[in-house]
């Protein structure tokens, strides 16, 4: 199950923030921080999934752009990744060139 939807920016700012279960505002600022500070922290050479405390995080970027999912241990990691992509693909046709 999907936890939580984020597009980030190269200096790590949100974008675009949804959550699938209920998270207290001022944790989601908490949670957000380190996520971001884990993606972006990695080189391009390693591995798309991090595991997280008590999820998987699966991230892409594409250009400056950094869209991370927070999945729980049951999800599979490759069908994640490939609707980052298909997501991505829908944003490039609607708005061309995304």
């Amino acid at each position: 199950m999907i936890k939580f939807f984020l597009m980030v920016n190269k200096q790590g700012q949100t974008r675009l923030s949804r959550y699938y279960e209920h998270v207290e505002i001022n944790k989601r600022t908490m949670l957000e921080a380190e996520v971001i500070k884990n993606c972006l922290s990695r080189s391009k050479d390693e591995c798309s999934f991090v595991e997280y405390k008590d999820f998987k995080l699966v991230y892409r970027q594409y250009a400056a752009l950094f869209i991370v999912v927070g999945i729980d241990h049951t999800e599979n990691e490759m069908a994640v990744y490939e609707l980052i992509h298909n997501f991505v693909e829908v944003l490039d046709k609607y708005f061309s060139r995304v």
